[in-house]
């Protein structure tokens, strides 16, 4: 069992390596807007990703697949103790936990407490596949928290934990990805799948916009909870990405983005969130 849960680990980061670099080489060929100042943004963005993984290693040792099969051997959680097939288990446990998460998303957005370390997210003023991998530490080690939490009550099967990490990493390098679709695709696409046009509005300076498509792989808990705004007022182009404070290129650098949350906002400029 051990072999199995380090080998659904490689996996998941080969899923995550294939993923960036495929979608940072469609980018290159294919962007959707221009991006500026990459390497400041990209090496920020890399060390608060490498700061997260290490902080999460420090403080929750045990990964959610080992804590799937815990749960399993243990008969806790909802799939544990009900009759059903397995292969029907799986499919609605990812579908369960990718609910999870568009509520975790709302609720970062809606607690300010929380707000403070979400903001690191938002506070890039560009949106590419790196904008994916930008949360503060903090708010990675509480987000697998809650993931925990969530597998526990769903007795979620570890092969459907697998699977949703994998699914949630690629979706959301796909739907940050300053990639073009055609409108025909996108428009076929988000009937079920976030794109990137989809999630852009998300990330827009108006915060009318950025309170809206907090969906990260399905898009149907937009709909279903009216939280979805097909498109910005302005253009994808010409829209404005990012927080209206914490604009500064120093501010996209690793220390500036650790400290970010224990700042005020009005440290940097005028704004109604503190």
């Amino acid at each position: 069992m051990i072999d199995w849960i380090a080998q659904a680990d490689r996996i998941r980061l080969v899923a995550f390596l294939v993923a960036i670099v495929a979608f940072a080489l469609w980018e290159a060929l294919r962007p959707r807007r221009d991006v500026t100042d990459r390497k400041r943004r990209w090496t920020g963005n890399f060390g608060l990703f490498l700061s997260g993984a290490m902080l999460v290693r420090l403080l929750i040792p045990v990964l959610p697949v080992a804590f799937a099969v815990w749960c399993e051997t243990n008969g806790i959680g909802l799939f544990n103790t009900v009759t059903l097939s397995r292969w029907l288990a799986i499919p609605l446990a990812v579908v369960a936990l990718d609910l999870a998460i568009y509520w975790q998303h709302r609720w970062m957005h809606a607690i300010p407490m929380l707000w403070r370390l979400h903001r690191v997210h938002h506070a890039d003023t560009e949106f590419d596949v790196t904008t994916a991998i930008r949360f503060h530490p903090l708010e990675i080690a509480l987000s697998l928290g809650y993931k925990m939490v969530i597998i526990a009550a769903l007795g979620a099967n570890a092969l459907a934990v697998v699977i949703f990490e994998i699914v949630l990493n690629v979706s959301a390098m796909f739907n940050h990805a300053n990639i073009s679709l055609s409108p025909a695709v996108d428009r076929r696409l988000r009937r079920l799948l976030v794109t990137p046009d989809f999630h852009r509005v998300h990330h827009s300076a108006d915060q009318r916009e950025t309170d809206m498509n907090y969906g990260f792989c399905l898009t149907l808990w937009d709909y279903l909870f009216r939280s979805y705004k097909s498109q910005p007022e302005k253009s994808h182009q010409s829209m404005t990405i990012g927080l209206e404070y914490f604009r500064e290129p120093n501010e996209h650098r690793l220390p500036a983005l650790l400290t970010q949350p224990f700042r005020s906002a009005a440290q940097n400029k005028e704004s109604g969130v503190q």
